[in-house]
């Protein structure tokens, strides 16, 4: 019998793509002020002692450069410190966005180590377009966009977060000003 007789079924490589672009429309559009992830966002209580609300699983405050893990609304890790982007490369805000992708040993496509070799991203779970994620890496100085986590920090993200959990990142000023108006 020929292949053509065969029903063709997706590969899961094209599944993961399809999901993978769904997830990104769904978190890009979060950021927008008066959109409804931004409203559902307003209308949620905090965790306390952090800019996120209940919904989120990680949580990243851009004015602090802190970092949380929640479990049923209660923190259950942080906060850490966690460097964001820089001027440039900022990391993107957004009050839904999604872990879509988690890889162990990813090497960047786009910045480089000293000896001009993909640099290593250990520890990666994306949560937005453009290879933005938590890894392990220097919290000292400011990233090309992901949130940099020490090792012991990154290693707790990646085995605790999940495909499809929900990353809230933040500015805890632009919060605590939007609620109050």
């Amino acid at each position: 019998m020929s292949n053509a007789h065969h029903s063709r079924r997706p590969r899961p490589a094209v599944i993961i793509a399809a999901l993978v672009g769904v997830l990104a429309v769904v978190g890009a559009g979060t950021a927008l002020a008066g959109s409804p992830a931004a409203q559902a966002f307003k209308d949620q209580p905090l965790v306390p002692g952090t800019p996120c609300t209940v919904t989120a699983k990680a949580c990243v405050d851009l004015d602090s450069k802190r970092s949380w893990l929640f479990k049923d609304g209660k923190i259950m890790r942080g906060p850490v410190p966690a460097a964001t982007g820089g001027q440039g490369k900022l990391t993107p805000v957004g009050h839904s966005l999604r872990v879509y992708r988690k890889e162990a040993d990813h090497k960047s496509g786009e910045y480089k180590d000293k000896q001009g070799r993909p640099a290593a991203m250990p520890l990666a779970v994306f949560f937005q377009d453009g290879g933005i994620a938590f890894h392990e890496g220097n919290t000292e100085t400011p990233s090309g966009g992901c949130v940099r986590l020490a090792r012991p920090d990154a290693q707790a993200w990646f085995d605790y977060l999940q495909i499809g959990d929900q990353v809230q990142v933040v500015s805890a000023k632009q919060v605590t000003a939007d609620r109050a108006a």
